[in-house]
C-alpha cells in the first residue's frame, strides 16, 4: 500500500481499543504496536457475526509483544470502572458497538446497551482517569437524509434514518457534552464503508465474494445505483493513527450565533473518514468479478427501509488538519481483500 506516514506525533503510550477483534480494531491495533505502543484490546466477542473470524483477528494480535487481551462488555460498568482504575490508559479509542443498519430493525435493545449504556461508560472512564485523548467510531449513516453532497462535517445532522444511526448522533452529543463539562478532549469519526482483509462477514462486499465463488445470485438493492465512499482498510486506519496523535482542540473562531456542527469551543472534534470518491455498487460489484475472474448472477431489487442513496465524504478538514490523503484505488482495494479471502477461506 503506498501510504504516507508522515503525521507520527504520538509518542509510546499505553492505548486501550475496545473492539479489538473486530475489523478497524484489529488492524489498529496492528498499527499501534508496530509503532511501539502498548495496546490492551478490548472485545465481547459477541455472536453478531461469526466468532472464529473474531478469534483468527485476535490470534494474530495476542502473538504479539506489547498486546493484552480483555475479554468484557462495555456495557459492564463495574468491570469498565476497574479497568480504568487498574491500567490508566494514555489514549483511547472506542471502536465497539452493535454495527449494522438493518440489524437495529430487528433488535433496537442490543444497540441501545451497547452504543448508548456502552459508550457512557467509556466517557465516565476517560474523565474519571484523566484519559489525554479519546477517539471513537461514529458513522457515515449520521447524514440520514441529508442529500446535501459531499457529506460534510459542517452540515447539520439531525434527520437519522436508522437506529443505528441515531446512537451514533447521540454519541457525537453525549461526547461533546463531556468536552464541555470536563475538558475531556473526545474526536468522534464517521467512518464511510470500510473494506479489505479480514472485514465483516454481514457487509455486501463480503456477502457479494462469498455468493459469487458458491454460484449464487446476489441481491443487488436499488438496482445498484446507489453510489457509496467504500474506503480501504490501511486508509481509514492511517487516518485514525493520524487523529490519534492531534489531540482535539477548542475552536477560538466557534461562534454560538452562527454555532459550527463540527467543532466546538470545548475541545470537541468530528472528521469524515473516507474515500472521497463514491461509486456505484453496480461497479463495485464489476470490480470484485474482476478480481475473481467470475461473473455475479444478479437478483435486482428496490433499496431497503434504513439504507440512504448515497454517501460521498467530505474529507477536506481532515486533509487540512492531519495531512490525511486516501491512496488506495477500488480495483486494488477489491483484490486485496479477494486474495485475502480465497487464502482465509482455501477457495
Amino acid at each position: 500500500m503506498r501510504i504516507n506516514h508522515k503525521a507520527q506525533t504520538v509518542s509510546s503510550a499505553k492505548v486501550l481499543v475496545t473492539g479489538a477483534a473486530g475489523f478497524i480494531g484489529s488492524h489498529l491495533s496492528h498499527r499501534l504496536l508496530a509503532a511501539g505502543d502498548e495496546v490492551i484490546g478490548l472485545d465481547n466477542l459477541n455472536d453478531y457475526y461469526d466468532i472464529s473470524l473474531k478469534e483468527a483477528r485476535l490470534k494474530r494480535l495476542t502473538e504479539k509483544c506489547g498486546f493484552r487481551f480483555v475479554k468484557m462488555d462495555v456495557s459492564d460498568r463495574p468491570g469498565m470502572e476497574k479497568l480504568f482504575l487498574e491500567e490508566q490508559f494514555d489514549r483511547v479509542v472506542h471502536l465497539a458497538a452493535q454495527a449494522g443498519v438493518r440489524y437495529s430493525l430487528q433488535n433496537p435493545h442490543a444497540y441501545i446497551d451497547s452504543n448508548i449504556v456502552g459508550f457512557t461508560n467509556i466517557l465516565e472512564g476517560c474523565r474519571h482517569n484523566a484519559i489525554k485523548h479519546l477517539v471513537y467510531a461514529s458513522s457515515s449513516s449520521v447524514y440520514g437524509a441529508n442529500e446535501s453532497m459531499p457529506f460534510s462535517v459542517h452540515d447539520n445532522v439531525d434527520h437519522p434514518v436508522s437506529l443505528y444511526a441515531a446512537t451514533k448522533k447521540a454519541n457525537e452529543l453525549m461526547a461533546h457534552t463531556y468536552s464541555h463539562l470536563y475538558g475531556l478532549p473526545t474526536t468522534g469519526l464517521r467512518f464511510f464503508t470500510v473494506y479489505g482483509p479480514w472485514g465483516r462477514p454481514d457487509m455486501a462486499y463480503f456477502l457479494f465474494t462469498q455468493a459469487i465463488l458458491a454460484g449464487e445470485s446476489i441481491d443487488v438493492f436499488n438496482h445498484g445505483n446507489m453510489q457509496r465512499d467504500f474506503t480501504y482498510i490501511d486508509d481509514v486506519v492511517e487516518g485514525v493513527v493520524r487523529v490519534l496523535g492531534h489531540t482535539a482542540e477548542a475552536n477560538s473562531e466557534w461562534d454560538g450565533k452562527i454555532p459550527d456542527p463540527g467543532s466546538s469551543k470545548a475541545p470537541w472534534r468530528i472528521y469524515n473518514i473516507g474515500n472521497a470518491s463514491p461509486i456505484k455498487l453496480g461497479d463495485f460489484i464489476a470490480a470484485i468479478e474482476k478480481a475473481l475472474g467470475i461473473d455475479a448472477k444478479k437478483n435486482f431489487l428496490d433499496i431497503q427501509p434504513g439504507d440512504v442513496q448515497a454517501t460521498h465524504a467530505d474529507v477536506a478538514d481532515l486533509m487540512r488538519d492531519m495531512d490525511y490523503r486516501p491512496v488506495t484505488p477500488v480495483n486494488e482495494g477489491v483484490q486485496q481483500f479477494v486474495d485475502w479471502y480465497r487464502a482465509y477461506h482455501q477457495c
